[in-house]
């Protein structure tokens, strides 16, 4: 498995794009900020979200289910970051939409079991969040049995992923365009060299990203 140049899942650019955070993170992520420049610079048109989700993953899909209500299922796209990569996963199944995973969390009842309790938030040390055991539980209760799409899903994952294993990951996206990365870390500190791809894949162009 090697990078490669992905070919887009639809015929058209989304109107409307969902970036979802990963765990303890929030909108201020510096890959959905670097996404949301390069729209802002280059296409105004689409509409974007990137809420910031409740450590409750039953109360995270209320929150996505009441905001998507109104979204063109045919024109909408959505990024998701590790648990928010997982998140993308269960959003494309139900929904049908295109889906950019990035290191996603394939196993993350399992991964962040290790985590219950009072937790920090990592963009702003002053908030703190509860990581309940019955979370995990909601986690299961999502968890997709398998990507029945894959056509529809490009993956970015990188080898160098401290925390999740990329060849489990890389198992799970089987089918799926991959760019797998030699190196690079868990946050995708290289986003910018990648997002040119990612913007490829939803056909929002070729254009180097706009940097932050």
């Amino acid at each position: 498995m090697s990078p490669t140049m992905p070919v887009p899942a639809a015929t058209q650019a989304p109107t409307h794009l969902l970036y979802l955070h990963g765990f303890r993170s929030s909108p201020h992520s510096f890959k959905a900020r670097l996404l949301h420049a390069w729209l802002d610079e280059h296409a105004r048109a689409v509409h974007w979200w990137c809420p910031q989700l409740p450590p409750s993953p039953r109360a995270a899909f209320e929150l996505l289910e009441r905001g998507l209500a109104g979204w063109p299922r045919d024109a909408m796209a959505v990024v998701g970051s590790s648990l928010g990569g997982f998140y993308a996963m269960v959003l494309a199944e139900r929904l049908g939409c295109p889906a950019v995973l990035l290191n996603p969390a394939v196993e993350p009842a399992r991964d962040l079991a290790a985590y219950v309790g009072e937790l920090r938030a990592y963009h702003d040390a002053s908030v703190t969040l509860q990581w309940l055991p019955e979370a995990l539980d909601e986690l299961r209760a999502l968890a997709p049995a398998r990507i029945t799409r894959p056509e529809r899903c490009f993956a970015v994952i990188a080898k160098g992923d401290e925390l999740l294993d990329w060849r489990e990951m890389a198992a799970h996206c089987a089918g799926a365009q991959i760019l797998l990365l030699e190196g690079s870390d868990h946050a995708l500190s290289d986003f910018a060299q990648h997002l040119p791809a990612v913007l490829r894949f939803l056909r929002l162009g070729d254009r180097e990203p706009v940097k932050t």
